[in-house]
């Protein structure tokens, strides 16, 4: 039987790589391309060490649109894509927002643009940043989505915006807006994980460098929110849960009703963790003890923010299996395994 073949956009960065890995499990043939400007060629063999396969891997930029259109051109038995090319520090795109909408806007509309005349599945990498500060928790896939706090959330909502508008004048492509929460965590393997190039714009790759001697104290930033222990409130999900969740999307066929072929799903665990109960847990798990200090809240941060997982459960058949526990673990083993292992 034939494998259905997928194009995978920034399949080499953090959350592709996984999701790489996933789709061969699943018996699909994944196409990478990626343009390597945050992530490392290595990661292919990394890849192939644990699957056994190479995948096909093509190295360009997808905001070169005439570049996109001939490859797409050259790729005439495409089942489906999953885009996940785009830039993704919150912090960063506060300081540098030209940045994020050139590449984040100018790579999805290349894609689409080669796309325009082929029938197929489009499953888009989101954020829970569409929400912006929810009016009640867990938030839902029906909350309104608000104004975004940064300018990287704000590429979410519009390229969001612009899918729904795709699948609404074309009933043949079906698409499905997966919003993240905050992907944590490594492959059991330690194999690939997160791979921060420079100084680490998350915190669980700034927590696991710190530990192991790389970065200095961990700064929280903010002591003074309305949460449990004044710092920020978010949903972590392991990587490997949220890369099964993009097979799951793959599989979904939709379901009857208005625009049902662009459907928005949140994948989180449901759970709600503070900076500092993200800190204790590692070093529960670890046995390290953590240096961290508390600084000054951060431009484009909200308070806090979990979701309501209940669409993803029921529609998907995906659920979240890995808990805190198994995500700073993982982590910590991969940082270990980058000590000794040198990621060209």
């Amino acid at each position: 039987m034939k494998k259905a073949k997928v194009l995978v956009t920034g399949g080499l960065g953090y959350i592709g790589s996984h999701t790489v890995v996933e789709l061969l499990k699943a018996n699909y043939q994944p196409i990478i391309v990626d343009n390597l400007s945050n992530s490392k060629l290595g990661m292919l063999k990394q890849i192939e060490a644990i699957t056994g396969v190479k995948p096909d891997f093509y190295n360009f930029d997808l905001c070169d649109e005439k570049l996109v259109a001939e490859f797409v051109a050259g790729e005439k038995d495409l089942d489906s894509v999953i885009h996940f090319a785009a830039y993704k520090a919150v912090g960063e795109s506060v300081a540098e927002p030209l940045k994020y909408y050139r590449n984040n806007f100018n790579s999805l509309l290349s894609v689409l643009k080669a796309l325009e005349e082929r029938q197929l599945k489009l499953v888009f990498s989101s954020s829970c940043t569409v929400y912006g500060q929810p009016d009640s928790l867990p938030v839902n896939e029906f909350e309104a989505v608000k104004q975004a706090e940064s300018p990287y959330g704000n590429t979410k909502q519009v390229a969001e915006e612009i899918l729904q508008d795709i699948a609404r004048a074309d009933k043949s492509k079906k698409v499905i807006s997966l919003r993240y929460f905050n992907p944590v965590g490594a492959h059991e393997s330690a194999l690939i994980g997160e791979l921060p190039l420079g100084i680490p714009q998350n915190l669980v790759p700034f927590v696991t460098q710190s530990a192991i001697g790389i970065r200095g104290p961990i700064t929280v930033f903010g002591d003074d929110y309305n949460t449990r222990d004044g710092s920020c409130i978010r949903d972590y999900i392991h990587v490997v849960d949220l890369a099964m969740a993009h097979v799951a999307a793959l599989k979904f066929e939709g379901k009857d009703g208005a625009n049902q072929n662009f459907n928005t799903f949140n994948v989180g665990t449901g759970k709600g963790y503070t900076v500092l109960e993200l800190i204790k847990a590692f070093e529960k798990t670890t046995g390290v003890n953590l240096n961290y200090k508390i600084g000054a809240r951060r431009a484009g941060d909200i308070e806090q923010i979990w979701g309501d997982v209940t669409k993803a459960q029921k529609e998907l058949n995906w659920e979240a299996q890995l808990g805190i526990d198994e995500m700073m673990k993982s982590a910590w083993a991969w940082e270990q395994y980058l000590q000794n292992h040198q990621i060209d």
